[in-house]
């Protein structure tokens, strides 16, 4: 075989292998991008009814809400909202329940995108399944988008290489 011949099956060959890495599914991650420069901050994998979550003191009421959302494709639905006290943005007219003293709903909200700016006083926690991160010190208290991505093997190797 001569060296021109080896050179156009390797080649031939690898481009196949990247075509089928561009195509081949490698799971679905919840990432955590800037909301103004897209810079990623988190890649967290999940899967269809992964819980995420958020957890932060109310600026004004200065108590803890919980907000739950459940993966859905590619869409975060709020399953479950917590709080401690009503007030300023709590929902008035929910019907709410109180369990072992604090207010429950499950409102009708769903979303492609979250956007969250995390506050050092508010100290927002994010919760994936059983996994948690202070998105303070993660973002440095830079406000991020929060978004469900199905990605391929090609692109879960691009990424490996970068972290």
């Amino acid at each position: 075989m001569n060296r021109t011949r080896i050179v156009v099956v390797a080649a031939s060959v690898l481009a196949v292998l990247t075509v089928i890495a561009a195509v081949v599914p490698a799971g679905t991650v919840l990432v955590a991008d800037d909301t103004d420069t897209d810079q990623r901050y988190l890649t967290v994998p999940v899967s269809e009814g992964s819980t995420v979550a958020l957890e932060y003191t109310h600026s004004v009421e200065r108590s803890r809400v919980y907000e739950a959302y459940a993966v859905r494709g590619e869409t975060l639905e709020m399953t479950r909202a917590e709080f401690e006290s009503y007030g300023w943005g709590f929902p008035s007219a929910a019907n709410v329940t109180i369990e072992n003293g604090t207010f429950v709903y499950s409102p009708d909200r769903t979303a492609t995108v979250l956007t969250v700016s995390p506050g050092r006083i508010a100290g927002h926690t994010l919760h994936v399944d059983d996994r948690s991160y202070d998105l303070v010190s993660v973002t440095d208290a830079q406000s991020v988008d929060l978004h469900v991505v199905h990605r391929t093997l090609l692109a879960t190797m691009i990424e490996s290489i970068y972290e």
